[in-house]
């Protein structure tokens, strides 16, 4: 795929209808020849459409219009373009927790949780947040975490986690402004509501922060994974971190999670991991699968807002 074929897709699957803002300006890199190029001298990975409007917004670029980005970007490409190389997407969106909290629920209790790709660690508390499924409230406090079920009787309780840790090739610290300034920056700009409840949530994590090592996802799972609790049931998962990750990786990983004790829960594109079968999706826009031990269960929207249960 073309990284002009990226940017439309982005605009028409995953914006439309859920940022306006980015729906346009995808649009419009998708046919900005000059963009195109500058995008091309980067590795592939770096060219998402969610990494350059983050840095620009990190910078203080405009993202509103988008005649402005375009001359914002190309002006200050010496500036933006270490920041790419620099950094990666870790989105840590805690609202990813609703559709992971239905399987966590039902597993053994307690749980020991460990996320590949924690970013700052944010969905490593979905014991201390709340939700909202339609009109059913489940936990207390704040943030609340909306998410409309579809074909799903929503969990009545909330898990029991005695241990949670992370695995980041760069973890992030919620108490550190500059790593807060970055998770925000990739909220997309109408998401009040997600840079409140990135705040709320990390209020939460910086109360009682978790372990959170630097390592590889394949090389470093098993070290970790050794340092929990017995009597818990280890829990690994992860949300849209996959698609970072080269197909050979992704395959090895496959095999190490699948060597440990417990449960893998996937919350990925369906892509991503091979799966034998899986229903029509509800419908054009973006949806991720959350699976259980390699068993697809349900679709997901990539900020945790729906899930529709198979």
């Amino acid at each position: 795929m073309t990284t002009a074929e990226i940017y439309a897709e982005f605009a028409a699957r995953e914006a439309r209808g859920v940022s306006p803002t980015y729906e346009r300006l995808a649009f419009a890199v998708s046919r900005d020849e000059e963009l195109l190029d500058l995008l091309a001298a980067l590795p592939p990975a770096k060219r998402q459409p969610n990494l350059l409007f983050g840095v620009v917004r990190l910078l203080g670029g405009p993202v509103e219009d988008p005649a402005a980005f375009h001359d914002y970007a190309v002006a200050n490409w010496p500036l933006v373009e270490p920041e790419i190389r620099t950094r990666i997407t870790q989105t840590n969106e805690a609202g990813r927790c609703a559709v992971l909290l239905p399987v966590l629920a039902a597993l053994p209790q307690p749980i020991a949780l460990l996320e590949v790709g924690a970013s700052a660690g944010l969905c490593l508390y979905p014991d201390r947040y709340a939700y909202r499924y339609g009109e059913h409230l489940v936990g207390t406090g704040e943030p609340v975490i909306g998410c409309a079920p579809v074909n799903l009787t929503p969990p009545t309780r909330l898990p029991h986690v005695v241990w949670r840790a992370g695995l980041d090739l760069n973890p992030l610290d919620v108490t550190d402004p500059a790593d807060v300034a970055w998770l925000d920056a990739l909220i997309w700009p109408e998401h009040t509501h997600r840079r409140a409840r990135l705040r709320a949530a990390a209020a939460v994590a910086a109360a009682d922060p978790p372990l959170l090592v630097r390592g590889d996802l394949v090389d470093d799972l098993p070290a970790l994974a050794a340092r929990a609790p017995s009597g818990a049931t280890l829990v690994v998962f992860h949300s849209s971190v996959l698609y970072h990750v080269p197909p050979p990786r992704r395959a090895a990983f496959a095999e190490v999670v699948g060597r440990l004790p417990g449960h893998w829960i996937a919350n990925e594109a369906p892509e991503v991991l091979p799966y034998d079968t899986l229903p029509t999706p509800p419908d054009q826009a973006r949806y991720s699968v959350v699976a259980l031990d390699g068993r697809p269960l349900a679709w997901t929207r990539s900020h945790g807002q729906m899930i529709t249960w198979f």
